[in-house]
């Protein structure tokens, strides 16, 4: 299979196992939702697990391919508060783990642009 064919498989993939975490492991996800929020963090945890399985569905899916990575982009940008609210929380953790979540930052640009790529190149296709 080219290498083209695999990405969208693998972004879904990448989708559906962060969606299985959020209810497979809810805490980690409820510390890192921003305060701000309104409403329980849990909510925020299993409302955003949820929305990973669906755009990891939508991706697998050749005929909804196209729209739903554009979702998953817009997705993408849309947690970035929440991988900033973590790298605040942890500066007193120790420095691998402050380090982990100050990495998470940038790697958000990726995976939009990751997505972004796999809706271009679902566009068309049925």
């Amino acid at each position: 299979m080219p290498r083209s064919e695999r990405s969208p498989l693998l972004l879904a993939g990448l989708l559906a196992a962060a969606g299985v975490a959020h209810f497979a492991a809810p805490r980690q996800f409820d510390a890192i939702i921003p305060r701000a929020l309104p409403g329980p963090p849990r909510a925020w945890t299993y409302g955003s697990g949820a929305v990973e399985l669906a755009l990891a569905a939508g991706i697998a899916a050749p005929r909804t391919r196209a729209a739903t990575a554009k979702a998953a982009a817009a997705f993408f940008v849309g947690v970035f508060p929440a991988h900033v609210q973590m790298a605040v929380d942890w500066r007193d953790r120790p420095a691998p783990l402050r380090a982990a979540a100050l990495a998470r930052l940038p790697l958000q640009l990726p995976l939009v642009l990751w997505a972004r790529g796999v809706a271009r190149n679902g566009e068309g296709r049925s």
